[in-house]
């Protein structure tokens, strides 16, 4: 019985965030918050914001970021799509719009004002993966290295306190991936294990990562 209510309290958290028009007047092609999780979700992935075509679509890394993404995990998209299996919870849950550079950084008021809320109901979360510089800078706050290019070298050292930093896997990073042939040759082998680890079923989980209002205070 106490399942099924934290399971519904969740179910409700989740409309209300769906819902939320906090950001509107700032968002060039109106709210549309895209997330996905659940109590019993394994793996949570904090990203950056939401691309145009995902705002389109409605469904989180549905691009060519996701298909690499899915690749780095070792997961085909039943899996990754599967909330009961992976919580996908951005920084920013909203399209911010696009600058002279890419995409806008996340809006500054989503995450202090949702992820308080969402993260510690994910109690069943084994692993997390920061990607990018703005859940870097959420999850691992003073902690994080001076560069992502840092960060993502030290996460044997952030593993340890449950959170694996990974570059953003937009098309945009190939020249970071060239310029840094460890990762593919030492990180994503040792990605793929944790993940599979993470979604087998029967593992007992760790406590959770903290949440990225509690990192920003270290």
């Amino acid at each position: 019985m106490t399942a099924t209510r934290g399971a519904d309290a969740c179910d409700a958290l989740l409309a209300e965030i769906r819902d939320c028009r906090r950001c509107a007047a700032h968002l060039p092609l109106g709210p549309r918050p895209v997330l996905q999780a659940s109590p019993r979700s394994r793996l949570l992935i904090v990203s950056q914001a939401p691309g145009r075509k995902v705002h389109e679509t409605g469904i989180p890394f549905n691009d060519p970021s996701g298909d690499r993404l899915r690749d780095w995990l070792g997961v085909d998209r039943a899996v990754f799509y599967d909330a009961e299996k992976i919580a996908i919870v951005p920084m920013g849950f909203c399209f911010p719009g696009t600058g002279k550079g890419g995409d806008l950084p996340p809006r500054a008021e989503c995450a202090p004002a949702w992820h308080p809320l969402l993260l510690p109901r994910l109690t069943q979360v084994r692993l997390t993966l920061a990607i990018g510089q703005y859940a870097q800078a959420g999850l691992l706050g003073e902690r994080r290295g001076r560069t992502l290019t840092d960060t993502v070298l030290a996460w044997r050292e952030h593993l340890a306190q449950g959170v694996l930093p990974l570059p953003h896997p937009s098309p945009r990073n190939r020249l970071w991936l060239t310029r840094n042939p460890w990762f593919e040759a030492e990180l994503l082998p040792e990605l793929r294990r944790l993940v599979a680890e993470a979604l087998r079923q029967g593992n007992r989980p760790p406590a959770i990562a903290r949440t990225a209002s509690n990192a920003s205070r270290d």
